[in-house]
């Protein structure tokens, strides 16, 4: 549920209930207000604001949750600054799940049932929250819980974004262009991007094409050529694989904006998916955690929204990183969830923070983010082409897996790590593993590449996270 994905529709959550409209439209347009003037006036309005949201989500956090009443019971009444709390990362908030939320209704039985209900994909948790689930990348899957009034931040910052991203021709194309909204995602579970879809529909319905990234490319292409969108919104790595579609001829679109989400691409690739798509193309860094933490510029730089998050890029003893300087992680704080507050939390990305004003003219801080590369395998098939595999092309599930890292460890090889669960056949989840990752090449048009079963499990890189992709010509690669 990244910011452009909530940007195609910024009143989704504010219209769920009809009977709070006016209430929760009232509030909706307070927020709206608020993320502009903070925008207009520059550095100057956002301290104090950041300031006030810590010291609120850290008190009803020790009011409400027993696991921050225990956990924070050394810090002093008056929190001024978020380094003087301590740090939490998923692994510990997920062991203390039943203790960790607000609201006390809330427990990882009633969570696991919800988003393992294929049923639920779209629906309210208790019938007044989203829950979505992360892939792990940390080596812990997460059940994230997101409230209203997380998304109407959302929404406000959202219309934020989207005015600095669009002109008034640019809308103008959207609306001639039919308004229609083409998602490409890994569909199933219920991952962020896939319960936005879910919730999207409802309102856009037949406006709306969700597209799965395990499809084969040429069945993109076709559909995608029917479909003819204004706006899309694919993962990095498939946007940069439809432009070569595009320049070749056999894509045929011109929507007026494309929305990025979920890894990120080299700086000058971004005006190039733009330039051959003759189209706006925005990117967003964010994750389940926060859905809302940054957008970029015209310079390609990340603007953190420091109204509503804490960005703490920091060294691995949690010491404050200094500005130019690549981190080791980044701690968020989430300043609008209130039923599951995210306070100081190891993200496990590596960010560098622009140590001077950007040039765009945006006074809020600027950043880049290297923790998700578009990680895309490169094969040559039979007649020579280069073809291009975006990593979430893997991304289905095999039953006994909890965790696999794919490593090309030459043109035509790729070494399998996998880590299993206790109770899993081990052969059978092997076979089932090559059998997919064979199924996924054949399907891109690759063939004859070796599949090997390494002994050795997934690791971890530099920043923390298991990639799940590792290509050949990445420099931190090991085998």
């Amino acid at each position: 549920m990244d910011v452009p994905v909530q940007a195609i529709s910024v009143n989704t959550e504010m219209m769920a209930h009809r009977s709070i409209d006016r209430d929760q439209t009232d509030r909706f347009l307070s927020l709206w207000r608020d993320t502009r003037s903070v925008r207009a006036l520059g550095g100057s309005a956002i301290e104090p604001r950041q300031r006030s949201r810590l010291a609120e989500i850290v008190a009803h956090a020790r009011a409400h949750s027993p696991f921050y009443r225990e956990f924070l019971r050394d810090v002093p009444d008056n929190v001024m600054t978020s380094s003087q709390l301590p740090v939490t990362n998923k692994r510990l908030l997920m062991s203390r799940f039943d203790d960790w939320a607000t609201d006390r209704e809330i427990t990882l039985n009633r969570a696991r049932a919800f988003v393992e209900n294929p049923a639920t994909l779209g629906e309210r948790f208790l019938g007044r929250h989203l829950a979505v689930t992360t892939s792990g990348t940390t080596g812990t899957p997460g059940i994230f819980i997101t409230d209203d009034r997380t998304l109407r931040v959302t929404n406000a910052l959202a219309l934020r974004m989207l005015g600095d991203w669009l002109s008034g021709r640019d809308a103008w194309r959207i609306v001639t262009g039919g308004a229609r909204v083409a998602m490409l995602m890994a569909t199933g579970a219920h991952h962020a991007s896939a319960v936005a879809a879910a919730r999207l529909q409802k309102r856009l319905g037949k406006k709306l094409l969700v597209l799965s990234v395990h499809m084969p490319v040429s069945e993109l292409v076709a559909q995608l050529n029917r479909f003819q969108p204004a706006l899309m919104a694919p993962y990095a790595s498939l946007a940069s694989q439809l432009a070569a579609e595009q320049g070749a001829g056999r894509l045929q679109i011109r929507p007026a904006l494309m929305t990025l989400s979920a890894e990120g691409l080299p700086v000058n690739e971004y005006d190039r998916i733009a330039s051959i798509f003759g189209a706006k193309v925005g990117n967003s860094y964010a994750a389940s955690e926060c859905m809302f933490m940054s957008y970029d510029c015209s310079e390609r730089w990340l603007h953190v929204n420091a109204d509503w998050v804490i960005v703490e890029p920091v060294k691995a003893d949690y010491t404050a990183t200094r500005l130019g300087e690549r981190s080791h992680t980044v701690l968020i704080t989430n300043l609008a969830n209130r039923t599951q507050p995210i306070i100081r939390y190891d993200l496990g990305d590596s960010v560098l923070q622009r140590p001077d004003p950007c040039p765009c003219g945006n006074p809020l801080p600027a950043i880049r983010a290297t923790g998700r590369t578009a990680d895309v395998l490169t094969f040559t098939n039979a007649r020579g082409d280069h073809v291009r595999v975006p990593h979430l092309a893997f991304g289905s599930d095999v039953s006994g897996v909890e965790q696999f890292q794919i490593v090309q460890v030459t043109p035509g090889a790729l070494r399998v790590r996998l880590l299993l669960e206790p109770v899993a056949n081990r052969d059978k989840v092997w076979n089932s593993v090559i059998d997919e990752i064979d199924r996924v090449l054949r399907s891109h048009g690759v063939s004859d590449v070796r599949i090997e079963r390494a002994d050795e499990p997934p690791e971890q890189g530099a920043g923390g996270k298991f990639r799940e992709i590792i290509p050949l010509d990445d420099g931190s690669r090991r085998t």
